[in-house]
């Protein structure tokens, strides 16, 4: 049985009235799949609604094995591979003009969850596709971090996915440097998961 990969990335939000990892996905979901799995993509609406939702949706009618996540980091310089989340809400307004009512996404929980990403193949990936990456062990506090927490604790949970790698994209790269980057990545988690 082929290995399942969920692709996913955000639609446009305040101050970001283009996303570029919604055209990474779509991108992607036109890809050959790496040899031995499905490839599904999603695109969230950038809500934390919309991840509540979907996530648990998503999981639960594809049971992937890998997800790999894109988002946008509009200050960052570079591709940013992140390694974990981080247990708070920025007082930051979603898609849908909603802010986060509390300040942490588990109350009383750790303060950070590590994603079980393959974090040093992600580098080499990206160098291969002659990209700058770096890993970063703070994901912020917006709907990407969010993301990251709610991937992190599916990880943990029986049949869930065993990658989950997150991907901050800078908002000025090249999209043919960030399509490059994506399918490199993209076969690097399948082998991650083999």
């Amino acid at each position: 049985m082929p290995a399942t990969i969920l692709v996913t990335g955000f639609g446009p939000f305040p101050g970001a009235p283009y996303n570029p990892t919604e055209a990474l996905v779509k991108t992607l979901s036109r890809a050959h799949a790496p040899d031995g799995t499905r490839l599904i993509t999603h695109v969230f609406h950038a809500s934390y609604a919309a991840v509540d939702r979907e996530l648990p949706a998503l999981l639960r009618r594809y049971r992937p094995d890998v997800l790999l996540m894109f988002g946008l980091a509009t200050q960052a310089a570079h591709l940013r591979i992140e390694t974990c989340a981080r247990n708070i809400l920025a007082t930051l307004v979603d898609a849908d003009g909603r802010v986060p009512a509390m300040r942490s996404i588990a109350p009383g929980r750790q303060a950070m969850l590590r994603l079980p990403t393959p974090a040093r193949p992600l580098l080499a990936a990206a160098r291969v596709a002659r990209v700058t990456a770096v890993l970063s062990h703070d994901a912020g506090g917006y709907l990407c971090n969010y993301l990251c927490w709610r991937a992190a604790a599916a990880a943990r949970m029986p049949h869930g996915p065993h990658v989950a790698a997150f991907v901050h994209m800078p908002a000025r790269q090249n999209p043919a440097d960030l399509a490059r980057a994506g399918r490199a990545m993209l076969h690097a988690v399948a082998s991650a998961r083999r």
